[in-house]
């Protein structure tokens, strides 16, 4: 393990952040961290504090007031990782959600309370969604045999099985209160007592089964008290919400049935699953002043024995034989320094092998391993199930370099700097921590965990983990931070190797995704860093096609025929004419025709359109140079067949409505400009098409587009301004030291740009969505992606109904994917 960054606050002079008691910490899989502080004043007076913020950005935090009255005891994100629960220790619980999709910017509007019980535990009911990976198969050219899906019910279900949403809390009384969240926005909240005997609760953590259960674990704080387990079981009966209880078996932790630890470890300070979809599994920690003890149990079916009189009655049999749950130690640790922090795997992994075959082998798989934090300040990676050391991370009170000796690290007075809540990434290659200072440390945790692996394998263990997140649609801003320069190249062509293995259907909804993908992995090397405008290009005329051919209607609406943007592509095919009139004769365009005012509002993506196509035709000549963008389209044969297909729509759109067409500047009146880009797009088009033989461009046609440039100004496309995000900055793995609240003055990345990507100051800024021109210095709210850039304006100045439909496409996320966050309006 190595730090990637640390992040703190600034002093001010009237308040400040102090960690909360306790400190709530948790991720999301989009990458998004939430974590609590306490905002003292000059009067002492508190307020409980949540923050959000973007790994990518940690400076950038949005901080919320959160309105909780007493100390924040739970913090929980959804599966989405869109909506965030918060807990206090009154009772009340808040799910806060993204106000306007953006990053930062959150609001409550929803809640429930049991009045002054504090939370202890807390969780999103399940929604039956659950994913298996089989790391044995991670050189399978399925994705369906790396990663299965498994059969879970969810924890309630609406009419037709639609998963209902809610959640599930625990409090320090003994009651679990259920939240349901009914598709008309109210809210249907029970409680109920854990059973008939309530006691304290001091500590408590939910689970769920694979039959729609739910599993809740509870423990009083002393070590000589059993961990006690229940089943509940959630309906709704008459429009109310019912939650019936049962008793599972119980267990004592091993340390305290040994005679020489009996009064060693007094008190259980952690109750945690597994995983939130294995309830069998269980870790418990028992600690003193100085010391803690983990403990790893898992719940068995075992044959219940049959005395021989009973057997001599009725022989058992086979399957007959009665059964009983118990609870088996699995593996337990030696005495530890205090334990401060446990942080548990996200990643499903599936283990085909036994337990402790597997747990017994040194080769790492990322996600087996969850980390302990220590009162000394270190951190320890251990196998989750055999409990045994992966890889070890002594911090210090300043960030120093990965090749310094730990045991050079200088001994301080007073209490070390320690983690108090950690969280591991969705695919365990990252570790966030809180210290007892209140400052945020990134730690990257090695595929590898310390051994020797060759390249291969370690591409093999990154490739592995981009497939899973292509799958899942989760974040893999983690899985970047292991990414070398000189790892891009490998990981991008074996990643477009394993898509096309996949079928059709499969191909079509990774499409985008995988285009995202690639793109973020080419920022990491300046030899690669041009290709990152082709796959943002290529997101954005797939876009543009999809949008445009979806306004188009057939003539007869009860036709069987294809669609019109079918037809559209299959005559487009079939006719390798080069005259545009002459491929226009062969479609329906009555098809075609569209409200005038919907055309002029299309008039800025036609504009695109057509320079693209001008800018790529103009770069033929040059195409011998890799590092100049639209490289690849050259060769590209479905984008250059998407481009023809548009300008034929453009064309016919444009005997309808001559000002929605794209403006060129050419040196003669007389010259129809679309007619000749049009002949040219075709010739390049036939020499790389899929269906015939790929050919290099004959020298007529790179002479035709030597002279463009003295037939028409070639315009100058606004690629994506230079992003101000970390990964590209952390490869020569320095630790770097942030604020926040403060945009850090990080030095130049290592993928620098080409020439003509860079934007000067005061030039003009474009809206790369809508393709508007904001000025030098925008007076209009804008947005941007979180992970490429992309900048647009808050709020749409065009209310026709096809701006509002391609709009839409965006309102959550931006084209590769990433999610918004608000900037000023001095944006860069």
């Amino acid at each position: 393990m190595d730090l990637a960054y640390v992040c703190e606050w600034e002093r001010w002079p009237k308040s400040t952040h102090c960690p909360s008691v306790p400190l709530a910490c948790a991720w999301s899989c989009r990458n998004l961290i939430a974590f609590t502080t306490d905002l003292r004043n000059d009067d002492q007076d508190l307020t409980r504090m949540i923050h959000i913020l973007d790994t990518e950005h940690p400076w950038d935090v949005h901080s919320v007031h959160s309105e909780h009255s007493e100390a924040i005891t739970c913090l929980e994100w959804d599966q989405s990782g869109s909506r965030l629960l918060s807990a206090d220790a009154d009772g009340q619980i808040k799910c806060w959600s993204m106000a306007d999709h953006l990053a930062n910017s959150w609001e409550s509007s929803v809640g429930s309370l049991v009045e002054g019980d504090p939370i202890v535990a807390l969780s999103w009911l399940h929604n039956g969604v659950k994913l298996a990976l089989h790391v044995e198969k991670s050189g399978a050219s399925s994705f369906g045999e790396k990663f299965s899906r498994v059969k879970f019910s969810p924890s309630l279900t609406l009419f037709g099985g639609k998963p209902m949403e809610g959640w599930i809390a625990v409090t320090v009384s003994g009651l679990v209160t259920v939240s349901l969240l009914k598709p008309s926005g109210q809210v249907l909240t029970s409680t109920e007592s854990l059973c008939r005997l309530r006691g304290r609760v001091a500590l408590a953590d939910i689970a769920f089964t694979g039959g729609g259960n739910i599993v809740v674990a509870t423990a009083d704080g002393s070590s000589a008290s059993p961990v006690q387990f229940y089943k509940v079981c959630v309906s709704v009966v008459s429009e109310k919400c019912r939650i019936d209880t049962e008793i599972l078996p119980s267990l004592f932790m091993r340390c305290t049935t040994d005679l020489n630890r009996k009064d060693k470890f007094p008190a259980i300070t952690h109750l945690k699953f597994l995983a939130r979809d294995m309830s069998e599994q269980v870790l418990l920690c028992a600690s003193s002043q100085t010391s803690s003890i983990v403990e790893c149990w898992s719940l068995r079916k075992e044959g219940l024995p049959v005395n021989n009189v009973f057997q001599q009655i009725s022989p058992v049999v086979g399957d007959k034989q009665p059964m009983i749950l118990k609870w088996r130690i699995l593996s337990a640790t030696n005495d530890l320094d205090r334990v401060s922090a446990v942080a548990l795997p996200k990643l499903p992994i599936s283990l085909t092998n036994t337990d402790l075959k597997v747990a017994s082998d040194t080769q790492f798989y990322p996600g087996l391993g969850l980390a302990l934090a220590f009162h000394d300040g270190s951190v320890h990676i251990v196998h989750r199930l055999s409990l045994q050391s992966m890889a070890v991370f002594y911090s210090s009170a300043a960030p120093r370099s990965a090749d310094e000796p730990a045991i050079k690290r200088p001994r301080t007075t007073g209490p070390a700097v320690h983690f108090k809540a950690m969280q591991l990434s969705w695919t365990s290659l990252a570790l966030v921590g809180i210290d007892n200072h209140g400052k945020l440390s990134m730690l990257r945790i090695s595929p590898s965990m310390g051994h020797a692996l060759d390249v291969s394998l370690a591409l093999r263990h990154l490739l592995f983990l981009l497939e899973y997140c292509m799958v899942t649609g989760y974040d893999w801003w983690d899985t970047l931070l292991h990414v070398q320069p000189a790892m891009v190249q490998s990981l991008v062509e074996r990643l477009h190797e394993e898509y096309t293995r996949q079928n059709a259907a499969l191909q079509q909804v990774l499409s985008t995704r995988i285009l995202a993908m690639k793109a973020s992995l080419c920022k990491l090397s300046p030899c690669t860093v041009a290709r990152v405008c082709d796959y943002h290009a290529k997101l954005f005329l797939v876009a543009v096609s999809s949008t445009l051919k979806s306004l188009l209607r057939p003539h007869f609406l009860n036709t069987p025929d294809k669609s019109p943007g079918d037809r559209l592509t299959e005559v487009c095919a079939k006719i390798t004419d080069a005259d545009i009139d002459k491929v226009m004769i062969n479609l329906k365009t009555e098809e075609f025709v569209l409200d005038m005012n919907t055309l002029q509002a299309l008039q800025q993506l036609l504009q695109w359109v057509g320079d693209f196509v001008l800018y790529l035709l103009a770069s033929l000549p040059n195409q011998g140079s890799p590092l100049r963008p639209g490289h690849s389209f050259l060769r590209d044969g479905t984008s250059l067949g998407m481009l023809r297909e548009l300008m034929v729509v453009i064309r016919i759109w444009g005997l309808l409505k001559p000002s929605c067409l794209p403006v060129y500047t050419a040196t003669s009146d007389t010259q129809d400009s679309m007619s000749l880009l049009f002949r040219l797009l075709t010739k390049l088009w036939i020499c790389c098409r899929d269906e015939g033989p790929t050919s290099e461009p004959d020298e007529a046609l790179v002479d035709e587009c030597c002279l463009l440039p003295s037939q028409l100004l070639i315009p100058s496309l606004d690629w994506l301004p230079v992003s101000d995000g970390l990964v590209s900055r952390l490869q020569p793995k320095q630790p770097v030291r942030l604020q926040f609240g403060r945009a850090p003055a990080l030095p130049a990345c290592a993928a620098v740009q080409p020439d003509g990507l860079s934007r000067a100051p005061g030039q003009p800024k474009i809206d790369h969505l809508r393709r508007l021109h904001l000025g030098a210095y925008p007076t209009e709210e804008c947005k941007a992606c979180t992970r490429c850039g992309c900048v647009t304006m808050l709020r749409s100045p065009n209310k026709t109904t096809a701006v509002k439909q391609w709009e839409q496409r965006w309102i959550k996320n931006c084209l590769c994917g990433g999610l918004w966050r608000r900037v000023p309006l001095s944006y860069p």
